[in-house]
């Protein structure tokens, strides 16, 4: 048997390409955010996420096991975003219920889908299961922005006098 190297020496023309399915869509934007807190991505399509959030001890609120609403909102903001799945997406408004609470060891799953696109306004609701009870549904308002919200020159200071 011969070395790893003649193993693959007859596949160099071989186009990786071809075994992508056409339609994956790949994630564009959070790349760097932290699942654990934030959820995973289970599919992702061109307008619409389903996400899956594992809730953990560190999102624990009281000595009943609670967890804390800004995880539930935060995965649902993270769901929006990759909903939207441009690279430089921004959270501009929300309009929110937390329907019922969520304790730890609960699996919370969401469900995100553009429902309006207009010039670079992105309009996107998410909702949030457990098991079959709906414990989130909120509207996410999102802005597609030329550059990095960070890098953006908000406002015009050209003409200031003052």
């Amino acid at each position: 048997m011969g070395n790893a190297e003649d193993l693959f020496e007859d596949d160099e023309g071989l186009d990786i390409d071809g075994y992508k399915n056409k339609d994956d869509v790949i994630l564009k934007t959070h790349e760097r955010i932290n699942q654990d807190l934030c959820g995973e991505i289970e599919k992702l399509e061109t307008g619409y996420i389903e996400l899956k959030l594992v809730t953990n001890h560190d999102m624990i609120a009281d000595s009943k096991n609670l967890i804390h609403g800004g995880f539930i909102f935060s995965a649902a903001d993270y769901a929006a975003m990759a909903a939207v799945n441009e690279k430089n997406v921004v959270l501009v408004a929300s309009d929110c219920q937390f329907l019922s609470p969520v304790k730890f060891g609960d699996i919370v799953n969401f469900v995100a889908k553009v429902r309006h696109k207009e010039g670079r306004k992105r309009n996107v609701h998410v909702t949030g299961h457990v098991l079959e009870i709906k414990v989130f549904e909120g509207e996410f308002k999102t802005v597609v922005t030329d550059r990095h919200v960070l890098k953006l020159r908000l406002t015009d200071t050209e003409d200031d006098d003052e």
